[in-house]
């Protein structure tokens, strides 16, 4: 499958691998891009050749699904874009390293703390929600060059936290509005009276009066606050666990992270706003998949919403995996006194995050040494074990580094379905 673009640079229907050697044989063509591979047309068309297509988009926090369908179920693209979720550690690294140099090289300039215009716009996101609503806007334009998308239809969802935190409020909706703790002074109040009042590990065997509410998990290993955690005992009880006497047999609970369903409520309103798009659920992308014998990825569930209900046919046995990677590094130099400068430009003519070819497969460069090797990694960031070392004479760069690294990848389930 490749895709194809008229002289003007708009898109038309993708043609086969053959009709596109041909093209560029005949010098009647250009290649525009590698990945997807993508060519150009010299010459004007009478007629454009396009169909109507959909873009089916399953949206995410941490991964977006994205496929493209004709009319008749045709499967012309499929993707699966990784998105940052380090944006929040990358802004606290960078702030120590200025706070660092601040204090060792300018520590004459007068501290001002009333100057973050940006923090005090109105209707401001924060940087990690910035970050994921421009990669799902990003992938919807990607598409929309490579393809001549007629119709947008987003998979978004609308979270309850309060439900996702007690599920109990979706059986009782009188408990939604008074909550576990309705009645009582706080959690404390009513651990004690649902134990009640008594220590649950010596059943009130020791006769000490005094009670203490205790973490079965320890807050230090990320023990929740909920009641699912808390246990009565009494002081000697407590004491003694704390001693390491006594060992509970209780399961504890630990805390629950609610912020990719906090942040999906957020990308929904945005996407709806900046994107004219259709909109679906969950529930009827999960049901079209499971028909069509799908298995539990983003890009089958894109594949589900694209083609609504259609039985799918694919045309390609690749799928396209993007992740999302940092600008730069913060980090410009290293020791006590920043005496040793980190070369961030090219180093042999290689960045980091280029797209490189070593013995015949692709790969990125995850780190570079001033001898003349490379650390590479996969499209997940995981290191390659290699030996020996690679070296930078003995790779070509495939293509530079972006904002965002991609790579296509065949799937074997795949060749059940292609036709």
């Amino acid at each position: 499958m490749v895709y194809v673009l008229n002289i003007d640079g708009k898109p038309l229907m993708p043609c086969s691998s053959v009709i596109a050697r041909l093209l560029l044989k005949q010098g009647k063509a250009k290649v525009k891009r590698r990945t997807p591979f993508t060519i150009q047309l010299f010459y004007k068309t009478d007629t454009e050749y396009i169909q109507p297509l959909t873009h089916g988009l399953d949206s995410g926090s941490s991964k977006v699904g994205s496929a493209v369908s004709d009319e008749k179920g045709n499967i012309v693209y499929m993707s699966q874009v990784e998105i940052r979720n380090d944006v929040s550690k990358k802004m606290q690294q960078r702030s120590k390293y200025r706070r660092n140099r601040r204090n060792r090289k300018t520590r004459y300039r007068k501290a001002r703390w009333l100057n973050r215009k940006n923090s005090m716009k109105k209707d401001r996101f924060s940087p990690t929600m910035t970050s994921k609503i421009h990669a799902h806007m990003r992938e919807t334009r990607f598409v929309q060059k490579v393809l001549p998308i007629s119709k947008t239809i987003i998979e978004t969802a609308t979270f309850d936290p309060h439900a996702l935190k007690n599920p109990a409020v979706l059986t009782n909706k009188w408990l939604y509005q008074t909550g576990i703790n309705y009645r009582y002074a706080n959690t404390k109040a009513y651990v004690l009276t649902r134990d009640g009042y008594c220590c649950r590990h010596c059943k009130g065997k020791t006769k000490d009066k005094r009670l203490e509410v205790h973490h079965i998990i320890f807050r230090s290993e990320n023990g929740s606050d909920e009641e699912d955690n808390l246990i009565t005992l009494c002081k000697t009880c407590h004491d003694a666990l704390h001693q390491g006497k006594v060992a509970l047999k209780k399961k504890g609970k630990k805390k629950g992270q609610l912020n990719h369903a906090t942040q999906m409520n957020s990308i929904r309103i945005q996407l709806l706003k900046r994107i004219h798009a259709e909109e679906t659920f969950g529930f009827v992308t999960k049901e079209h998949r499971q028909l069509m014998g799908l298995s539990k990825e983003h890009y089958f569930d894109a594949v589900a919403i694209a083609t609504q209900g259609k039985e799918p046919t694919f045309k390609m046995s690749n799928v396209l995996f993007k992740k999302c990677v940092s600008d730069g590094d913060y980090q410009q130099t290293k020791g006590v006194r920043s005496e040793q400068v980190i070369p961030t430009g090219k180093l042999f003519g290689f960045r980091k995050f280029d797209k490189v070819q070593y013995i015949g497969n692709d790969y990125f460069i995850k780190g570079r040494m001033s001898s003349g090797y490379a650390i590479l990694m996969d499209i997940e960031g995981n290191k390659v074990d290699l030996k020996p070392i690679p070296k930078f004479s003995k790779m070509q760069r495939v293509s530079a580094r972006k904002s965002w690294i991609m790579i296509p990848k065949t799937i074997p389930s795949f060749y059940s379905y292609v036709t």
